[in-house]
């Protein structure tokens, strides 16, 4: 190679390779800006549920799958288990279900799980339009006192010597 040859190829590879004043087009405010709108798109839509199948199902198909969804839980989410297992599922009719619930803390937990359940059991029984409604138990929350003779007296059922100790020793447990 000659001089002349060197000088030209140090000229040419010496330049950038892109103009800097062409942009590529693409804007990260634009494209960020742009996926928000998707999300509020879906959110907008509504599932028309005239077109779905709305299959007959009865209250013992609600509690085969119910006890079966507790039995699943039980075992992946414990914590969720122990917060939903008093809650109680009851058809009202063809599009209602009720759901009885204990208290405020256990339903929050409930909701977590709530979608899970009812998707599944809508595909099984082929019925989509079913509609929930929360109502709060108050009879079904479990508020039992214990005072110290009440304990002494759920021992006595276990140990009916505890009786015959009392008697003997005459326990002061008020």
């Amino acid at each position: 190679m000659e001089k002349g040859q060197e000088a030209d190829l140090k000229k040419t590879t010496s330049k950038p390779l892109s103009k800097p004043v062409i942009s590529s087009g693409f804007s990260i405010n634009s494209f960020l800006n742009q996926e928000e709108t998707v999300v509020n798109k879906d959110e907008s839509l509504a599932v028309k549920t005239e077109n779905l199948p709305q299959n007959h199902f009865t209250e013992t198909d609600l509690q085969m799958e119910w006890n079966l969804f507790l039995k699943q839980i039980q075992f992946k989410a414990s914590f969720v288990f122990n917060a939903i297992k008093g809650f109680k599922l009851i058809k009202i009719d063809e599009k209602n279900v009720q759901v009885l619930y204990p208290s405020d803390s256990a339903k929050v937990e409930f909701d977590k799980i709530s979608g899970e359940f009812f998707n599944h059991f809508k595909r099984k029984v082929q019925n989509y339009t079913i509609e929930i409604n929360y109502k709060r138990d108050f009879e079904n929350l479990k508020v039992e006192v214990m005072t110290k003779r009440k304990i002494f007296e759920k021992l006595i059922e276990k140990n009916p010597l505890l009786k015959d100790l009392d008697d003997l020793m005459k326990f002061d447990l008020s």
